[in-house]
């Protein structure tokens, strides 16, 4: 049976490779993050114009090789209108980069991509004031808010009537 690895997966083997030297593998990142911006750039500059084509048309746009087109299809997946089909995709998929302005800052603010959300073209996009709330929002999505904390003797919060002790304290 001849098996054709995806795009994507190939792409994940060499970007999380375990068994790359550490050095080759920052370096690797560091030029990722390089195209990755550059890409950002252009899409930023027209954030309202929908960038489509197959993967392999979209990597000769940004003069990227085709994995490097898949790396990124795998990074703004989460901040696109539509889904791309990127786990099933091949240089030949048509893929969409139609994406959520707000949705697409607030996920490189998540990713702690100070060189994506710190990127000019956000100003021409939102006010100060929205970046600002949207950045906020990015921060507060991550942050674990604990209840108060129940004593053995407190009533239970299930609203049972019986002592936390006796009841979902067990």
């Amino acid at each position: 049976m001849d098996f054709k690895m995806g795009l994507l997966q190939e792409w994940r083997d060499i970007a999380y490779s375990q068994e790359t030297d550490r050095k080759q593998l920052q370096k690797f990142w560091t030029d990722y993050f390089l195209v990755e911006k550059g890409i950002y750039e252009q899409l930023l500059a027209n954030p309202d114009v929908e960038v489509k084509g197959t993967v392999k048309e979209l990597a000769q746009k940004y003069d990227v090789p085709v994995l490097t087109m898949a790396g990124f299809l795998d990074g703004i997946d989460d901040s696109l209108k539509v889904k791309n089909p990127i786990e099933e995709m091949d240089e030949d998929t048509v893929v969409s980069l139609a994406f959520d302005k707000e949705s697409l800052y607030k996920n490189m603010v998540d990713a702690k991509a100070d060189w994506l959300y710190g990127l000019p073209a956000w100003k021409e996009i939102f006010t100060e004031e929205k970046l600002k709330e949207l950045y906020k929002e990015a921060k507060r999505a991550n942050t674990i808010v604990k209840g108060p904390k129940i004593g053995r003797n407190d009533p239970c919060p299930c609203g049972s009537g019986k002592k936390y002790k006796k009841c979902c304290g067990r």
